[in-house]
């Protein structure tokens, strides 16, 4: 892997320091900072010390001393708070820019939940609709969000060609935390084999299109679009933002000033990337677009087919 990943740095960038720099984090992973996202939180609840904050970080969520193990405290069972890694909260952080309150939210690959988490907090939409194609995944996802009494949501487990057929026009934000090569794994000390391989890059950039493809016509008009990945390639992120502006160009990608010290130097589109050498996470690519399109009346609630496809609804189990 040493080969492709030396190949592939150079693609990143031409300053050799940066290369070796984006190389050791990766071949060589330190520990990172826990986190998190605190749901409930009293004036004397939290048991941690936690880091000063960044300017841009959000006002719920701590970052913890290396020695802290917050899974294992009793406040994690009871739902006070859910783990993530700090490059989640990252990518997170573009919902910040949406400038009125979603009726409709929709999570399009939503496993383990931690995006899901995020957009409730931070928007705290009419209705969560969090969607896991992957069947066996589906079960973590129901018991993040049960634990941490994530309400008013729905969980489905649907292709997005099934629910950009069923709930068109419909959602006033939309994420796609896309299925990627994974290649930030290995900042976290994990492995992704073939992460860096150009058949394996090629593969998921075709996947990530048609998910994104799917995306775009689930967005009511004016609403908003997300893209994240935990991947560093050029081809699975800036180029895949491209490519969505040019296929529906109604959406116009959006500045956000929150981040504007991360802009991505592989293009002068706003998109935002937190490296693995920074040491605050182990990477992630973001970028928020906007349906230029005028505010028309929303596509009628589709609700017989939301109660048929719904896998979980925390109407019925958490009231």
């Amino acid at each position: 892997m040493s080969k492709l990943l030396e190949k592939f740095s150079r693609k990143l960038w031409s300053n050799p320091q940066q290369q070796q720099e984006f190389i050791s984090a990766l071949t060589d992973p330190q520990p990172l900072h826990p986190c998190i996202l605190w749901l409930k939180k009293g004036a004397s609840l939290s048991p941690f010390a936690p880091l000063s904050p960044l300017p841009w970080q959000l006002p719920f969520i701590d970052r913890l001393g290396l020695n802290e193990r917050p899974g294992k405290h009793p406040l994690h069972q009871q739902g006070a708070y859910y783990c993530l890694d700090f490059s989640s909260v990252f990518a997170a952080s573009v919902l910040t820019n949406i400038d009125h309150e979603p009726k409709i939210v929709i999570d399009l690959c939503a496993a383990p939940g931690g995006k899901s988490i995020l957009a409730w907090k931070i928007l705290q939409p009419n209705l969560l609709l969090s969607n896991e194609v992957i069947g066996k995944r589906v079960g973590l996802l129901i018991d993040n969000l049960r634990r941490c009494r994530i309400h008013p949501v729905k969980v489905f487990s649907a292709d997005t060609k099934v629910l950009a057929d069923n709930v068109p026009l419909w959602a006033d934000v939309v994420l796609v935390d896309a299925p990627c090569t994974g290649q930030s794994l290995l900042a976290k000390g994990g492995k992704a084999p073939g992460c860096f391989h150009p058949v394996s890059i090629k593969h998921n950039v075709k996947r990530q299109k048609r998910i994104l493809g799917n995306a775009a016509q689930l967005v009511a008009p004016g609403g908003y679009l997300v893209y994240m990945t935990c991947a560093f390639s050029k081809a699975e992120n800036e180029s895949v933002c491209a490519w969505l502006t040019r296929r529906f160009p109604q959406f116009v990608p959006q500045a956000v000033p929150l981040l504007k010290d991360f802009q991505s130097h592989l293009t002068d589109m706003p998109c935002y990337r937190m490296w693995p050498q920074s040491r605050l996470g182990a990477g992630a690519f973001t970028a928020i677009f906007q349906s230029g399109q005028d505010r028309l009346s929303r596509h009628p609630d589709p609700g017989a087919w939301l109660e048929q496809g719904c896998r979980w609804d925390s109407e019925r189990d958490l009231r």
